[in-house]
């Protein structure tokens, strides 16, 4: 238990210096963390729109940080090329987020070719219908790209590594918080690149 808390630790400290300098970025992290807290007590009740809560406004809030706001040159803090830091990173690097993105966004064309799915869901009757069935299909996405990476983890590295990766994904809206609760300050006050990254 000891080395998987160690283990991560070095994961979250290495998504946080690598992959958040922008305050802009962190902002985003924070509305992301959020509403996946919504979603998470939505889980329980309603799966279908924790799904829409998650995709619509946690995922396309944090992607978008990391894929318009956040610095994609030399990394002058850590020391590292933007190709070594995607090279390294263990969990989903910019590659990997487009493939997942683009299987969420495209899946909804999958009920509007089969609106049973094969016999899996009750086709939907009207547009209330529809929404729900794709909150089912995105939830069904989302924890299928989470056990796909614990998977892919395992057999690349250990699966250590993968169970370790998936308890920083499902617990990163309480870290996140606590770490970018002040990135929105910041930005006001105009500081639109994190200056530290120091280990605390």
């Amino acid at each position: 238990m000891k080395d998987f808390l160690q283990d991560l630790r070095v994961q979250r400290w290495d998504d946080h210096r690598y992959y958040h300098h922008s305050r802009i970025n962190q902002t985003l992290h924070l509305i992301s963390a959020i509403s996946f807290l919504l979603a998470y007590a939505l889980v329980f009740t309603d799966p279908a729109m924790a799904a829409l809560v998650a995709w619509l406004v946690s995922m396309l809030s944090r992607q978008s940080g990391h894929f318009f706001f956040e610095p994609k040159g030399y990394d002058e803090i850590n020391q590292a090329t933007h190709e070594y830091k995607e090279e390294i990173k263990v969990g989903y690097n910019l590659q990997r987020k487009v493939v997942l993105m683009a299987i969420w966004a495209l899946s909804p064309l999958l009920l509007v070719w089969q609106p049973d799915l094969l016999g899996l869901i009750e086709p939907h009757a009207d547009w209330r219908g529809f929404a729900h069935n794709v909150g089912l299909m995105w939830f069904a996405v989302g924890v299928g790209g989470l056990i796909f990476r614990v998977l892919q983890l395992a057999a690349l590295k250990d699966l250590r590594t993968g169970l370790v990766w998936a308890s920083k994904i499902l617990t990163d809206p309480f870290h996140d918080i606590m770490l970018y609760h002040k990135a929105p300050l910041y930005l006001l006050r105009g500081q639109l690149l994190d200056p530290g990254h120091k280990v605390g």
